[in-house]
């Protein structure tokens, strides 16, 4: 008789149709899901015999057998990668996987305050969100074991924490392109969402203005625009960056979506990528390798396992000194970035 995999949530996602939010909003008796979904979703849950087998093992452990994951714009490429890194390790550990999108700040708020719970979770993942004060101390109460990904913020030193050197890879990818020759180079960040405190732009651009600096280059206001997170606004601009009457001839965006923003604005105005505008992005997305962007690399999926290794070490020795992994940032060139004409 052969033995088989338990089931993940992953699997019941598939099964039903639905994306890994549904499903764990449907398990949490979240109000929001409609009575068709719940069915889809509880009708997978009886077809592959998903929570029998966890309930029974958290009443013998006395544990929930769950960790929550408290994450912002889940849709987004950069967070469902670490969402699978944290989905594929839990499951090998036999834990379930409750997810929090987190979409205004009210949420968070509402979220730190309720969730680490150890009636419903064992565990906690904060994935790119900063906690306040009241936060921290707060967390430091409560028996639930926390650990924050992508938050530099030294607020959170007394707890266990993966992240990655932004400054060092704005720095990276300026560097690239001052190597090559450019000394006229934009910079397009992204305006965090308001109550959000994300630092990563900020970050990216001090690596930016670094890089300048060190090379002798003047750190040019003009040359400098922010916007929301999205690819129309990247483009627009681009646009006015490109319609400077001295125009960068090399473009550095805080992320991926953006830089293809900028990809299309320069398509719009028949100027040609590498030869007539360099362009660099940040995180390498699946969708990079195809456009061939030269970008910087995080390991999106590798943190997400890390803090889940992490969480599970905590787990096991709650009174150990919190560790702080740094993960290292890659500059990956491809094809949209050559010497300027």
């Amino acid at each position: 008789m052969f033995a088989h995999m338990r089931p993940t949530i992953k699997d019941i996602a598939e099964r039903a149709g639905v994306g890994l939010g549904t499903v764990s909003r449907v398990l949490n008796d979240h109000p929001r899901v409609s009575a068709t979904t719940r069915e889809k979703v509880m009708g997978a849950v009886q077809e592959l015999n998903y929570v029998p087998s966890l309930a029974a093992r958290g009443l013998s452990l006395g544990k929930t057998q769950s960790i929550a994951v408290i994450a912002p714009f889940f849709t987004r490429s950069v967070f469902v990668e670490r969402l699978h890194g944290i989905e594929e390790t839990t499951s090998a550990s036999g834990y379930d996987v409750v997810i929090y999108n987190v979409d205004a700040a009210q949420k968070r708020d509402r979220y730190f305050r309720t969730v680490p719970d150890p009636r419903r979770v064992d565990g906690v993942i904060v994935v790119s969100l900063p906690p306040l004060p009241a936060d921290v101390v707060r967390f430091q109460r409560s028996s639930v074991p926390i650990v924050f990904v992508d938050v530099g913020n030294p607020i959170c030193e007394p707890f266990d924490r993966i992240v990655i050197n932004d400054v060092e890879g704005g720095q990276k990818a300026t560097q690239h392109l001052i190597d090559l020759g450019h000394r006229r180079i934009g910079y397009i960040g992204d305006i965090p969402q308001a109550g959000f405190n994300f630092t990563a732009g900020e970050d990216r651009f001090e690596g930016y203005r670094r890089a300048l600096v060190n090379s002798g280059i003047e750190v040019r206001p003009d040359y400098h625009l922010d916007g929301r997170f999205g690819r129309d606004v990247a483009r627009g601009l681009a646009h006015q960056l490109l319609g400077l009457s001295e125009r960068p001839t090399a473009i550095f965006a805080s992320n991926d979506t953006q830089a293809v923003g900028v990809l299309e604005a320069a398509h719009d105005l028949g100027l040609t990528v590498p030869d007539d505008l360099s362009v660099v992005g940040y995180d390498d997305i699946e969708m990079t390798d195809f456009l061939g962007l030269t970008t910087v690399r995080q390991l999106l999926f590798e943190s997400g396992r890390r803090s889940v290794e992490a969480l599970l070490r905590r787990i096991g020795e709650p009174e150990s000194a919190p560790v702080c992994d740094s993960l290292p940032v890659e500059l990956i060139v491809r094809r949209t970035t050559a010497p300027p004409r």
